[in-house]
């Protein structure tokens, strides 16, 4: 149930981060203008006890934090008013940018009571986050018969299996890999766009996330050819992710999490056995731990511990133990980081220049360990704000994870 005493804890932590400080790169390192955006939620399970859970959303306009409301069934926020991200002609997000201003800005409705007395809640676009919808809706397409895993699918002139190039784009979060299932999506018919008009007709994926009741999941506005950032005219203001309904698609995906009570036991499963361990392998073999967890980021000057998880050894080179992800290295020796941490942590992240996310499925690994949870965050706080070009984001938001987790470590146990 939502939980009073795991809100006032998020709140607080989210605060004690200090946000105000953090060097903003568009201002030469000069401190914030505004209190950034951030949407933080958690869903707890306690072994042999009723889930809880919480969301906090802060912003220029809630610098202090809003505790969502949301009821016994876990079911949708009912007190904030979400509004989409926005975008200019130019493809910027203009939103985010230094001097912005608010009251001249659009912000389209979302989700959300849509009225003076509802917290209003400008959603941060998710990033590379968005891959995940992209993930399951390729995985729903396996599941009716209409693709497999094992499938060669060819990429500008790259063959390679649907599971290859599901695996890169979630574990290493390629873009390319993205395009190619996009593509996939397309031309199986989860998604028809209008070839005149180029209106999107139908998008399976939208009608999934509402008849499982996430609202503000949406994945408009990308093309046949693959398109989905803002130049093909999806991107910021047309892909949402809120951090609670992200959460609430984990909660599908996760195994071992008690049935989702929102929908009831007689609805069926989001995914067969066999794309769920597929869809889970990508998350748990994620290479980005640079967000809310952060040990690819050890070797790097200033580093703060986030999330105590494990890093994955594939990404590592034997003979140095520095790690290469995709076209992106790490430095330092990263071995111990294999064995090092009380936590498993399968994961999506996201961040460009504007935005930072990081979501997933959260396990103790000590014998007996009791510690299961989920989490989910999206925030304006993207590259621009990182102390290293090699690092994703501030510092601030791995200290925010490391706090969560010492709380809930108190109330689930190792």
């Amino acid at each position: 149930m939502n939980d009073p005493a795991l809100a006032e804890a998020l709140r607080r932590a989210v605060l004690a981060q200090d946000f105000m400080a953090t060097p903003d790169g568009l201002r030469v390192g000069a401190p914030l203008e505004a209190f950034p955006s951030l949407d933080l939620a958690v869903a707890a399970f306690p072994e042999g006890g009723r889930p809880f859970w919480a969301n906090v959303l802060f912003s220029r306009e809630h610098p202090e934090g809003v505790v969502a409301e949301i009821g016994p069934e876990a079911g949708t926020v009912r007190n904030i008013d979400f509004r989409a991200d926005v975008q200019n002609a130019q493809g910027d997000s203009i939103a985010w940018l230094p001097g912005a201003d608010w009251s001249r800005l659009d912000f389209a409705p979302l989700a959300g009571p849509q009225h003076g007395g509802a917290p209003r809640f400008v959603a941060p676009y998710p990033a590379s986050l968005l891959k995940l919808m992209v993930l399951v809706g390729v995985a729903r397409l396996i599941d009716q018969g209409r693709a497999s895993w094992t499938e060669d699918l060819e990429d500008q002139g790259s063959s390679r299996r649907v599971a290859d190039w599901a695996f890169d784009m979630v574990a290493i979060s390629c873009n390319r890999a993205t395009s190619a299932l996009v593509v996939l999506l397309h031309a199986r018919g989860a998604i028809r766009r209008d070839a005149a008009s180029g209106q999107e007709l139908h998008n399976a994926l939208h009608q999934l996330f509402q008849d499982l009741g996430l609202p503000t999941l949406r994945l408009a506005g990308t093309r046949p050819e693959g398109g989905w950032g803002n130049a093909a005219g999806a991107g910021v203001g047309r892909i949402q992710m809120t951090a609670w309904d992200s959460l609430r698609l984990l909660w599908l995906i996760d195994p071992a999490a008690p049935p989702a009570p929102w929908l009831g036991p007689e609805h069926a499963p989001l995914l067969s056995p066999l794309s769920r361990s597929w869809v889970l392998h990508t998350l748990e073999q994620q290479a980005l731990h640079e967000i809310l967890s952060s040990g690819l980021l050890a070797g790097l000057p200033g580093h703060v511990e986030g999330l105590p998880a494990r890093l994955p050894g594939r990404w590592l080179k034997p003979e140095d133990g520095s790690a290469q992800a995709g076209e992106r290295a790490f430095p330092g020796d990263l071995r111990a980081r294999v064995q090092q941490g009380s936590l498993l942590f399968a994961h999506k992240t996201g961040t460009t220049e504007n935005y930072a996310s990081d979501a997933g499925i959260v396990r103790g690994v000590a014998p007996g360990a009791r510690r299961h949870y989920l989490i989910a965050l999206t925030s304006n706080l993207g590259r621009r704000y990182a102390p290293d070009p090699r690092a994703a984001s501030t510092w601030r938001l791995p200290a925010l994870g490391r706090a969560v987790d010492d709380y809930l470590r108190s109330r689930l146990g190792e």
